[in-house]
């Protein structure tokens, strides 16, 4: 108990380099992109660019780029915009300056050698969705509140935030964003798609959402200011504390050590963690919470870079707090994405916690921002995530200990949802600590 109050009631913080940060987290977010970009080593979504602020770059060797001049040459002698009057600025009837339209082709360009390696969380983002990226993480905007991403080659809701107009509608992780206002989403980036899922707070934007087992449904959501909250507290009647953890946010390790010291001041010894629709974010945050539950040196996450590169281990600062008398579970879901699987997954591979629920959502890469210029920058897929033992976060996410069967639950109750607060994957690890496995 001694070790438990020395470092709970002392603010912990890891020693952090500069200008180097990781994320965890997907591709991007309406209410709050999956990547932030910032001064420290803190990413769990997203790996922070070691180098200088700008590339120098030289001419590739052994490569023919004469087709690309010569596209860019036939564009010049030929091409005319049918849509001149519709794409006019200003209402004034004047189309983009000869120097706009040569720059939209270089940002053009560099779309589409990120969009040729064929992985949706390597994207170049141009100055308008830099624009927007910086003010995704400003924590509050006007949107929907969800996180997207592309999976199989189709727009896929990471998680909804609890709580926000998405939540609110009906919008559950894995939907596949099949239209937004009326518009395919077919070869739709995930950049223009936040564009246009975005809007003023009080408008409505119109999904058209492909759902497994319910098939296509319309869904209109109302828009609002969007808050990004982290985590809350609160103890069950029949003893068990519970801490839901909302995203790993900037201040979300704090924020967890503060939590903790609720639970030992609500004397219980059964910890419900619960990261279900959690699409994750800081990788310091989540190697930081692990920390209070391993030993010293215990790896918590291997960033990978694949044959003959190198490997990054995060390990545990070992607060490791907790006796063997804490009894811990974990809840997860196909909306636990990214710090959240790497959390569950170090925890449930060191014996700490079981996890209780439904597979995560796989989402095992690393992303590394750099600029490319003053005000756009590259967001590339560098490494891979292993959990402890080198497991690999899959594409079909981390199995749960204890698979609770949401569909079969339903069905044997001859319904189609749940009531208001009826929560069977809580319910299980209720019963869990009662009974055992």
């Amino acid at each position: 108990m001694d070790k438990f109050n020395r470092y709970l009631h002392t603010v912990y913080t890891f020693a952090v380099r500069p200008k180097s940060i990781k994320l965890a987290a997907l591709a991007v977010v309406i209410f709050l992109v999956g990547v932030y970009a910032g001064g420290q080593r803190l990413g769990a979504n997203f790996l922070p660019a070691s180098m200088s602020a700008s590339v120098y770059a030289q001419e590739p060797r052994d490569v023919d780029l004469n087709p690309v001049w010569k596209v860019w040459y036939l564009l010049d002698q030929k091409f005319v915009d049918p849509y001149y009057e519709e794409n006019a600025k200003d209402g004034e009837g004047k189309g983009l300056t000869e120097q706009e339209k040569i720059q939209e082709r270089v940002w053009g360009l560099a779309s589409g050698l990120a969009a040729s390696t064929g992985d949706p969380y390597t994207v170049f983002m141009p100055p308008s969705d830099a624009e927007m990226f910086a003010s995704d993480i400003s924590g509050e905007f006007e949107g929907v509140g969800m996180e997207i991403g592309i999976r199989d080659s189709l727009l896929t809701v990471v998680s909804p935030l609890k709580g926000t107009p998405a939540f609110k509608a009906g919008i559950k992780a894995k939907d596949r964003i099949m239209e937004i206002d009326g518009v395919s989403t077919k070869g739709m980036s995930t950049t223009d798609a936040v564009k246009r899922i975005r809007g003023p707070k009080d408008s409505i934007v119109k999904l058209k959402v492909l759902r497994e087992g319910e098939g296509l449904l319309d869904i209109n959501i109302k828009r609002d200011v969007i808050e990004i909250p982290t985590i809350k507290t609160r103890q069950l009647p029949t003893g068990e504390f519970v801490i839901e953890l909302l995203h790993f946010s900037a201040n979300a390790a704090e924020l967890f050590r503060q939590a903790l010291i609720e639970f030992q001041n609500s004397g219980s010894d059964k910890l419900i963690l619960d990261l279900r629709g959690n699409p994750g974010g800081y990788l310091g945050a989540a190697v930081n919470m692990a920390s209070w539950f391993l030993p010293k040196g215990e790896i918590v996450v291997t960033e990978d870079y694949g044959p003959g590169g190198k490997k990054i281990e995060h390990r545990s600062a070992g607060m490791d707090v907790f006796s063997d008398k804490l009894k811990m579970v974990i809840l997860v879901d196909k909306g636990s994405a990214s710090a959240s699987e790497i959390l569950a997954g170090a925890l449930k591979e060191h014996g700490k916690a079981k996890l209780i629920g439904t597979s995560t959502f796989g989402k095992g890469s690393v992303q590394e921002l750099v600029d490319i210029t003053d005000d756009t920058s590259l967001k590339v897929t560098v490494a891979r995530w292993l959990l402890p033992g080198g497991v690999h976060i899959s594409k079909d996410g981390i199995e749960p200990d204890i698979e609770v069967d949401l569909k079969k639950i339903l069905e044997d109750s001859n319904r189609t949802k749940f009531n208001e607060g009826e929560d069977p994957i809580l319910d299980k690890a209720v019963q869990y600590f009662k009974i055992g496995e």
